[in-house]
């Protein structure tokens, strides 16, 4: 008895976890896309993942930190791409990892996902580890994107990359 007991708790338990990763695929969604849009350069497709709502929020390290309203990621975007082209910034690309936090009540989210940005600063091989922190909404259409923010330490040299 003990051990179908147990065998019952275990069933449960991992049917949890496979149903909460099913349940957050969902909500990473928009995530994905816009970084995949970002890495590729494609802005509009990055923008449709973010809502064109006054309360879209985006904190970032590039000045002026902080947009607000419907037009922020195009606003973002471009204070962005002017502050690359002033440090002398190429070949952006941001990775991400597995989200290390996911709270969500169904029709809104809160995710965290930790980021690797890579680029070159004036031919030079660059790396910045961060965190990104996500707000999302569900709507009629999905989930989009309301607020982020970047959060991390200041870029380094990236590590030598070993020949074969």
């Amino acid at each position: 008895m003990r051990q179908l007991v147990s065998w019952g708790i275990v069933s449960l338990v991992l049917g949890a976890a496979a149903g909460a990763t099913a349940a957050d695929a969902p909500q990473m969604a928009p995530i994905k896309k816009f970084i995949d849009a970002f890495n590729k350069g494609d802005v509009a497709g990055a923008a449709a993942t973010h809502s064109a709502t006054g309360d879209l929020t985006i904190i970032d390290e590039v000045p002026p930190h902080l947009w607000n309203g419907p037009k922020a990621f195009q606003s973002w975007s471009a204070d962005l791409d002017a502050d690359a082209k002033k440090k002398g910034v190429t070949g952006p690309a941001v990775t991400l990892g597995a989200p290390t936090r996911e709270e969500s009540d169904g029709q809104q989210a809160y995710v965290v996902v930790p980021a690797v940005y890579s680029f070159e600063q004036n031919g030079k091989a660059m790396s910045e580890k961060a965190q990104m922190t996500f707000v999302l909404k569900k709507d009629a259409s999905g989930w989009l994107i309301h607020a982020w923010t970047w959060t991390g330490r200041k870029p380094s040299p990236a590590p030598a990359q070993s020949k074969p």
